[in-house]
């Protein structure tokens, strides 16, 4: 059973062991956006929906909890808690990855560096592969720790527990037994030294984060503990963690060097595999640990867009312009594809990568008496494809060209939108059968840590295609395109 704790949703998928979903329950995630920049959620409404979810598939398939072999998890990543260890209640709301309330410390912390004997933004590049942005964890548990009432006390006394969304659920599913997490979403935190592979006491210290309240790493296939019988109707070992989109690489089967995925939900996120690599990007991209397994760390190199799928449910839910998602499919065919010149820069809070500019907010762009809004629309689904553009540019100075990608995620069963990838990324563009390869990912890594598959290899020869999209578009209209595309983000840049 892969539990799959995403932005938008909490989902549970049951497989079997070829890999075949049998099952899925799903649970909106509610936002609470407090200020202009600042998103939280609350921990309860994460770990009810968790468990709601698990309990639905299983009544749903009308199967005994004891024939669950494991648990997987998968999270989405960044996104930060502090619970009290004797209560397991948290004493904020989760910090989510998308929160800017940290922005102006970030600028500071550059600021300090420029001439500094050590600089911060040097030692947190070559040590965790990261860039000092807003997005990351560790400026999120500094503020939690400065401005929550007796947090900084409670943590030094060894009082409280620091986790990402994996491990806050596995200290509830476990009953307080154990605070693991996995090398994965260590990795994102900002306090990982990602070649070592431990937490680097220099940032810990810069942060004023005790050691003590920072969860054990393991492999992303290892026994994690065992959920309580109490929670599913079994005891059933947790044996695979992984971060959202690392859990996406493993479910693609990019298992060999030079594979590429991108996935397109509440953000988007380009992921390429370099091995036994960590590439230092000269593009502002991120060097991450993509999984571990067997104490073996296979590194990757990834572009980070914040705002994808939740663009669209801004325009349903903020602007009435659908109904559904779903509607965006017919608006774009009506358009054929022509925004007739509207672009859109979905920035709503900030731009990532390759960007990375936390101040930066949204616009649309070239609106005319003529506009309508099927053409809005079009332009915000097209917005998504000109950011893949950037960061796949970027990999490629890099020196991680992507020759082919695979794409996952609610958003591409929209054809028209993997052909318009296809088109202005100039590269073959591979949809899987099963889109939705998170969950799968987390479902693969935990059957890895039970033993039920030999390795990983094995696992990516048996990824199937659904469709294949070339590249159509005349050169001529792509370059325009992205001229254009390329002035509005100028726009939002200044």
């Amino acid at each position: 059973m892969a539990l799959d704790q995403g932005t938008s949703s909490s989902r549970a998928i049951i497989y079997n062991q070829q890999g075949e979903p049998l099952g899925v329950a799903s649970a909106p995630i509610e936002l609470v956006l407090p200020a202009d920049g600042w998103v939280e959620q609350v921990p309860e409404d994460l770990w009810q929906s968790i468990v709601g979810v698990g309990r639905d598939v299983i009544a749903q398939l009308g199967i005994d909890a004891a024939q669950i072999a494991a648990i997987g998890i998968t999270n989405q990543r960044e996104t930060t808690l502090l619970w009290d260890k004797h209560t397991g209640q948290c004493i904020y709301n989760a910090i989510v990855w998308q929160d800017r309330r940290t922005a102006q410390r970030c600028i500071e912390m550059v600021e300090q560096s420029q001439g500094a004997t050590t600089a911060i933004d040097e030692l947190i590049a070559t040590t965790t592969g990261l860039l000092v942005d807003p997005y990351f964890s560790s400026t999120k548990l500094e503020w939690l720790l400065a401005n929550v009432e007796g947090a900084q006390g409670a943590a030094e006394a060894g009082d409280l527990c620091f986790g990402t969304i994996d491990s806050f659920l596995i200290w509830r599913l476990t009953q307080g037994a154990h605070h693991y997490t996995d090398a994965t979403n260590a990795s994102r935190t900002q306090l990982f030294d990602i070649h070592a592979q431990q937490w680097d006491r220099h940032l810990l210290d810069y942060f004023s984060i005790p050691a003590e309240i920072m969860p054990q790493v393991l492999d992303s296939a290892a026994d994690f503990g065992v959920a309580s019988a109490q929670w599913f109707g079994a005891e059933i070992p947790i044996t695979g963690v992984a971060g959202d989109q690392q859990a996406a690489l493993v479910g693609q089967g990019c298992f060999d060097q030079g594979m590429s995925k991108s996935t397109y939900g509440t953000g988007c996120f380009v992921m390429t595999n370099t091995g036994g690599t960590a590439i230092r990007s000269t593009q502002k991209l991120l060097t991450t640990v993509a999984y571990r397994v067997n104490g073996e760390v296979t590194y990757a190199l990834e572009g980070s867009i914040f705002v994808a799928g939740v663009a669209i449910k801004w325009l349903r839910d903020q602007l009435g312009l659908i109904k559904q998602a779903s509607d965006t499919e017919a608006a774009y065919a009506r358009t054929q594809g022509d925004a007739g010149g509207v672009y859109v820069v979905p920035a709503f809070t900030g731009l990532g990568a390759p960007y990375w500019q936390p101040h930066s907010r949204g616009l649309i762009t070239g609106l005319t008496l003529d506009s309508n809004r099927d053409q809005v629309v079009t332009a915000f689904l097209q917005s998504v494809v000109f950011q893949t553009h950037a960061l796949l540019q970027a990999m490629d100075s890099d020196g991680a060209t992507v020759e082919y990608l695979r794409v996952d995620g609610g958003m591409v069963v929209n054809d028209s939108l993997c052909q318009f990838l296809a088109d202005i990324l100039d590269v073959c563009v591979e949809r899987p059968k099963n889109v939705e390869t998170t969950a799968l990912g987390a479902a693969i890594l935990a059957g890895v840590g039970i033993g039920l598959y030999p390795g990983l290899a094995e696992i990516g020869n048996a990824w199937q295609l659904d469709r294949k999209f070339e590249p159509k578009i005349e050169a001529s209209r792509r370059a325009k395109l992205l001229q254009g595309y390329q002035h509005a983000v100028q726009q939002a840049l200044s």
